[in-house]
């Protein structure tokens, strides 16, 4: 059985996902294009080797529409003969398409795959796929009501009895943490910038805001407020509010994924390999709590144990998420987002996942540590968990 390992990881920086936010003039194809084009020109590949191209991206409709990630391969300038394909986990899409990539390598299939991300929430809005129709209508019959993510985090931060200033105080923390990295340099090897149509680059993350404390964020109101929902589920007092959740945001990242093997034959090295997968359905009304089982099944078969893992990576949709799942493994706070998460980095939906596994890899390696794990809630009730192991 092949090794499926990772050579290269990286990302764009964010930019706020409305209009004059940093990335709103890059069209999203050129977006995903850059983080192409910095993989093989950073390690020196011949990008026709490149045996497919998996892309995740949520919204695929206007500027996401038509295949995105063949769109972006072609216009990192890859030639025709190398194939893409668009999936959607939803906010698990890129770290889906690494686990499709991974295994393809594994299974023989692939020798060099690239799994990427990318998501422009600043052109196309979240929900403009829902906009002509209700794809949900046909769940009618079995689930009385499927309310949106934010409903899912209340019910998350009431059923946890996650308070106001918990919640808060955790946001403020991201930021400083996120704050603290970028200001170390702990980025830097992650971070291509983003040439925009001005003639400037985009070099850093706009989203994250190192002032932030715990006292400006107790100061907003909640985000989510609806008196129909609160009749169908009384145990909620709003806690999540704009500054406790993930901002809209843009960005791309990718990852080089190779066979051992091929790596070696080429002169690269590989930086870590992919232990063990797990992908798992909860349920779809609270929506965002499935990290906490696919958590379990990934340590079950890794034959890890929780305290075998350096960092873990789980994202902060919503501060209530990573919140609960600390609480049910009894995971010490300085290993959990250790440089900051989504709340202060951005949540670019189709290029999360791999933005948190470039973002794990760096921190494993700058730390000295051996295992980490990311997982990542979805909507509809799913989630990822992958775990890598550290090889330089």
């Amino acid at each position: 059985m092949n090794t499926a390992v990772i050579v290269d990881a990286v990302r764009t920086p964010s930019g706020k996902g409305k209009a004059g936010g940093a990335l709103a003039t890059v069209h999203p194809a050129d977006l995903l294009a850059t983080t192409l084009t910095a993989l093989v020109r950073r390690n020196d590949l011949d990008p026709g080797t490149v045996d497919d191209v998996i892309a995740g991206c949520v919204s695929q409709v206007a500027d996401q529409a038509q295949n995105i990630g063949r769109t972006a391969t072609l216009t990192a300038g890859f030639p025709e003969h190398v194939p893409a394909t668009t999936v959607d986990r939803q906010c698990g899409s890129s770290q889906q398409a690494a686990h499709f990539a991974a295994q393809g390598v594994i299974a023989g299939a692939y020798d060099i795959a690239i799994a990427c991300g990318v998501e422009s929430m600043s052109r196309v809005a979240m929900g403009s796929a829902q906009r002509d129709g209700e794809p949900l209508r046909p769940l009618s019959t079995r689930y009385r009501s499927l309310p949106h993510q934010g409903i899912g985090a209340e019910l998350i931060a009431a059923r946890w009895k996650l308070d106001r200033h918990e919640l808060d105080e955790y946001a403020a923390r991201s930021h400083s943490r996120a704050a603290a990295a970028a200001a170390a340099g702990g980025f830097d090897r992650e971070i291509v910038p983003v040439a925009l149509p001005d003639g400037q680059r985009h070099i850093v993350d706009e989203t994250v805001r190192a002032g932030t404390t715990t006292e400006i964020l107790t100061q907003l109101a909640p985000a989510f407020t609806d008196a129909r929902h609160q009749e169908q589920f009384p145990e909620i007092d709003w806690r999540i509010t704009p500054g406790n959740s993930s901002p809209l945001t843009d960005g791309a990242s990718a990852v080089l994924i190779m066979s051992e093997a091929r790596a070696h034959r080429l002169g690269l090295t590989p930086r870590a390999r992919f232990h063990t997968f797990a992908v798992t359905g909860s349920d779809p009304v609270v929506m965002l709590d499935g990290v906490i089982p696919a958590t379990y099944r990934a340590l079950r078969r890794s034959g890890l144990t929780i305290d075998d893992i350096d960092a873990f990576e789980v994202n902060e949709a919503f501060a209530p998420v990573p919140l609960a799942w600390a609480r049910e493994f009894g995971v010490d706070a300085a290993r959990l987002n250790p440089r900051g998460g989504a709340i202060a980095l951005g949540h670019p939906l189709g290029a999360s996942g791999t933005r948190l596994l470039t973002t794990l890899l760096h921190q494993l390696e700058a730390t000295g540590g051996r295992f980490g794990l990311q997982t990542m809630c979805e909507a509809g009730g799913m989630a990822n968990a992958t775990i890598i192991e550290v090889l330089s």
